[in-house]
């Protein structure tokens, strides 16, 4: 088993296209969303490598609803017997009540929405512990030293994960790489396919910054350093200006 503290990527398509997170502890560890649907070799895999079984799983952390970060969370669940965390504002599209509003960010967006690959069905639940307005969770009784915040923007009730070392999981708070993010230039931020207010994206952004995160681990390619997510904020403010002229 490998000890100590860290973050695995879970590759759930190649090339760092589509990433889901085991963040680990000598005290168990939890997953960072839920891949697409029939995501489970992945994700067994990748605890294997780190000599982890499905009974080391105490939380399954769905960062936001869209069918990539969601799609296997409940035979993640079934499986490992964790529970599964969420933000109030993103129930209603967990549980199939309402459809996700889909806002494209550039013409890859445009004709990805056109495939219906983005609202592909996956199986509806409601998660067992839900974030609440703009409060958190503390990640210390599921073995992990960091927390759960509340990090609207992408979507209403997108969610990362802050680990104490300076980490933070943001799921697709933002993106790098090309397409849908990944594939080459990896190092280089962008606006995720799909965004629905990216002035509160760049506050939720330079919010994480403000408080010492230095390492972003993205849905989409990734991970990126303090110094690419502030210049991809300076991007997003420019943009919200452009917008008002």
């Amino acid at each position: 088993m490998i000890e100590g503290n860290g973050v695995l990527p879970v590759a759930i398509l190649p090339w760092g296209m589509v990433n889901a997170f085991i963040v680990y502890s000598e005290q168990g560890c939890i997953l960072v969303d839920a891949g697409l649907p029939d995501s489970l070799p992945q994700f067994e895999r990748s605890l294997a490598t780190l000599g982890r079984r499905w009974s080391d799983v105490k939380l399954i952390v769905v960062t936001h609803g869209h069918v990539d970060h969601a799609g296997c969370a409940v035979a993640l669940r079934e499986q490992s017997g964790a529970p599964i965390v969420a933000h109030e504002r993103e129930v209603p599209f967990l549980t199939g009540q309402r459809q996700m509003t889909l806002c494209p960010t550039r013409l890859f967006g445009k004709l990805f929405l056109k495939t219906g690959a983005p609202r592909k069905p996956y199986r509806r639940f409601s998660p067992d512990i839900i974030v609440q307005g703009d409060g958190d969770l503390a990640l210390k009784p599921y073995g992990i030293e960091g927390r759960i915040v509340s990090t609207p923007g992408h979507t209403p009730g997108s969610i990362s994960v802050t680990l104490n070392q300076g980490m933070a999981l943001v799921g697709d708070l933002v993106a790098s790489g090309m397409l849908l993010g990944g594939v080459a230039f990896k190092n280089s931020p962008l606006r995720p396919p799909f965004e629905e207010d990216p002035r509160e994206v760049a506050q939720q952004l330079e919010r994480l910054l403000q408080d010492g995160t230095e390492q972003f681990f993205l849905g989409h390619g990734g991970p990126l350093d303090a110094l690419e997510v502030s210049r991809h904020v300076t991007k997003l403010r420019e943009l919200e200006l452009s917008k008002r002229s």
